[in-house]
């Protein structure tokens, strides 16, 4: 599913043709998606988008009577086109603007979302969120507390959105790995210095897969068709039985928490 990576690329690249202008209409075409998309959408008719910003992996449109939020759930993408495009089977919501364009909302599996919050109000989705990972509220000495006599593996506390938002499974492996941290060791077993190193590595590994326009898998491409890069460089994850690309050890898999879990047996410890 998207990551925090590709709903940043996401948010970078509709902001440009929908911040400071207004909208014309809203369809929607599916009443239904993860839940029912909200009829106090429609009060975003009229408005003028003021700001675009992301918080865990919503997106959230604001304007002056309230906040369009979007989630892109297992298979969701935008698009920005032009407005005589017409829609396809899985285009489930549009927004149209003033300005000719349309920010077209394709999802097959209809695991995303559209909700609404009041001016002034906090949407319930974002109660219990950790920090964002690349902000300054994520640091070693914050992860080392939370972390202090947990027993869940390392993989699964960073995972955690209630730690903190948007590690996803690609970059939790990919981090742990260039941090030389095993993901079946205990949360609450990393020192100090290893926290430093982990939450160095992830800040890294998320800014740099945005750089490259997010993780393409399966489903994901970026606003404007193009598929994210990020992939080509993935030092572990999908590459068991590969050699590691430090050590030449074989890569190992195993899951945890339900997830692909990939690592080299050499180099984390």
């Amino acid at each position: 599913m998207p990551e925090l990576p590709e709903v940043e690329v996401s948010r970078l690249g509709i902001s440009p043709f929908l911040v400071g202008e207004q909208v014309k209409s809203v369809s929607v075409r599916t009443p239904k998606l993860r839940w029912e998309i909200p009829f106090e959408l429609q009060q975003i008719t009229g408005q003028v988008i003021r700001r675009i910003h992301r918080r865990a992996k919503y997106l959230l449109l604001e304007t002056d009577v309230g906040t369009a939020i979007i989630h892109l759930g297992m298979s969701g993408s935008l698009r920005v086109l032009d407005v005589a495009l017409p829609p396809g089977k899985h285009d489930h919501v549009d927004l149209f603007m003033m300005n000719g364009k349309v920010l077209r909302y394709n999802d097959p599996r209809r695991f995303g979302a559209w909700l609404w919050a009041e001016k002034g109000s906090i949407h319930s989705v974002f109660d219990n969120l950790g920090p964002e990972p690349l902000s300054d509220q994520l640091t070693a000495e914050y992860m080392a507390a939370r972390a202090k006599g947990k027993r869940v593996t390392v993989k699964q506390f960073i995972m955690d959105n209630k730690v903190v938002v948007g590690v996803g499974n690609i970059y939790a492996n990919e981090s742990l790995f260039t941090a030389g941290i095993r993901p079946t060791r205990e949360a609450g077993s990393l020192t100090l210095s290893e926290w430093e190193q982990l939450v160095t590595e992830i800040k890294l590994v998320l800014a740099h897969s945005i750089q490259q326009g997010g993780t393409t898998l399966k489903d994901f491409a970026q606003t404007d068709g193009k598929p994210g890069y990020f992939a080509q460089e993935l030092r572990v994850y999908g590459k068991e039985g590969e050699p590691c690309p430090e050590c030449g050890a074989a890569v190992l898999a195993q899951k945890i928490g339900q997830r692909n879990t990939f690592y080299c047996p050499l180099c984390q410890k």
